[in-house]
């Protein structure tokens, strides 16, 4: 199947910074395991799944995706107007998540998305891009929280003046856990369906959001990765990745737009953490420690 010139440049950018995602997780340990998987999705398109694990990440996964079909999944924002035109789709995206070893480090995750539709004749209809970072973490650090945010202003401040306060909003409001009545992190940006003035303009977004999301989590991971911790700390990590595990299987777009459009099982979920604890009792000191971390996530964190 011939691919329009538009997908095999939307596709060529979001490789590339998914090789510089690689980068930066092989900057920060020289004994890095990485597993690559080609993955080819049988009605069309396919990926590269790599999953990283080194001395200070637990467990990391840097997916890049590019599937084509000619009926959207329900999922997708745009699947009611898609029905109604004859065409195919092409989604191109690039999906970050990263589990630390230490749980003084906070889990980030990252994705950006490009979305064309084209005509039976190749003729481009319509575009759009999504993407943002948030940031989970379990030991509360306020100078994490307002650097995570700061940096998001920053890269969007250079492309619109009003994303920011937007995005930032979009992402608490997405990144929640209706049943538990919590946030599930400090937040950072959340954009969807977003079309600038051209493929290119919407290409230069999502690179910058990407290279302000490997800045930002190096600048923490270098900070807090050799602190010391208690055995307890680390429990307490390994129970609030249950709201991870929850949020991502309950209520994430992007897991359910996966498995509707049959990509690979193993990459859409490989964003869950290795391991994960749903207590059955809670002691004194988790409670307490839960109480700290809530109060801190449940602040709003948007720049003024």
């Amino acid at each position: 199947m011939h691919k329009p010139e538009q997908v095999l440049k939307i596709e060529n950018t979001i490789s590339k910074l998914q090789q510089r995602a690689i980068c930066f997780f092989n900057e920060i340990s020289h004994t890095t395991f990485i597993d690559e998987v080609d993955w080819i999705r049988p009605k069309g398109g396919g990926g590269k799944s790599i999953t990283i694990i080194n001395n200070h990440i637990e467990k990391a996964a840097c997916n890049f995706s590019s599937i084509t079909d000619t009926k959207l999944p329900n999922s997708s924002l745009a699947a009611d107007d898609f029905k109604h035109q004859e065409g195919r789709f092409y989604a191109t995206g690039l999906s970050i998540i990263s589990h630390p070893v230490n749980p003084k480090v906070p889990t980030s995750h990252l994705n950006v998305r490009f979305f064309t539709l084209f005509d039976n004749q190749n003729n481009l209809n319509r575009y759009w891009c999504g993407g943002g970072y948030d940031l989970t973490p379990f030991i509360p650090y306020v100078s994490d929280a307002k650097l995570w945010h700061r940096n998001a202003k920053k890269c969007l401040d250079q492309h619109n003046k009003t994303f920011y306060r937007k995005f930032a909003k979009n992402c608490d409001e997405y990144f929640y856990l209706p049943h538990r009545s919590e946030k599930r992190g400090i937040g950072g940006i959340f954009f969807d369906s977003i079309q600038m003035k051209n493929i290119d303009k919407c290409l230069e977004l999502l690179t910058s959001v990407v290279e302000s999301y490997i800045f930002s989590y190096k600048k923490i991971l270098l900070k807090r990765f050799s602190l010391p911790y208690t055995e307890d700390e680390k429990l307490f990590q390994e129970y609030r990745r249950s709201r991870y595990v929850e949020f991502n299987l309950l209520h994430d777009r992007g897991t359910k737009f996966g498995i509707e459009s049959g990509g690979r099982s193993d990459s859409i979920l490989a964003s869950l953490p290795p391991t994960v604890l749903w207590p059955p009792f809670k002691d004194k000191n988790l409670l307490l420690q839960e109480k700290k971390l809530l109060n801190h996530i449940n602040r709003d964190w948007i720049i003024k």
